[in-house]
C-alpha cells in the first residue's frame, strides 16, 4: 500500500517536473478559475446579510427557510433598488 502512494507520487512529480507546455497551461486554468470565481462572487452572490442586526438576521433566514421564494419570483439582481429619475411634471 505505502509503496503503491509513493510510486503515483513518484510519477505524478516526475511527470510535472518535466513539463514544458503544461506549467504555462496550469498557470492559465488556475488564474482562470480565480477570475471566474471572483466574477461570479461579485455579480451573482451578493452578500444578503450584511449590515442587519443579529435578529433580522435570524428573521431573514428563517422567513427563507419557512416559505422559499416562489419560481417565478424576481431574481437577486433585478430586485436590487436602484434609483429613479425625477420626473420634472
Amino acid at each position: 500500500m505505502k509503496s503503491t502512494i509513493l510510486s503515483v507520487w513518484n510519477f505524478y512529480s516526475e511527470g510535472f517536473r518535466n513539463m514544458t507546455w503544461g506549467r504555462p497551461l496550469w498557470i492559465l486554468i488556475f488564474l482562470k478559475i480565480i477570475i471566474l470565481f471572483a466574477v461570479l462572487r461579485l455579480f451573482f452572490f451578493r452578500p444578503t446579510l450584511s449590515g442587519k442586526t443579529e435578529a433580522e438576521k435570524i428573521e431573514y433566514v428563517g422567513s427563507r427557510l419557512a416559505c422559499p421564494p416562489a419560481a417565478d419570483a424576481t431574481p437577486v439582481w433585478e430586485a436590487v433598488e436602484t434609483e429613479k429619475p425625477v420626473s420634472s411634471e
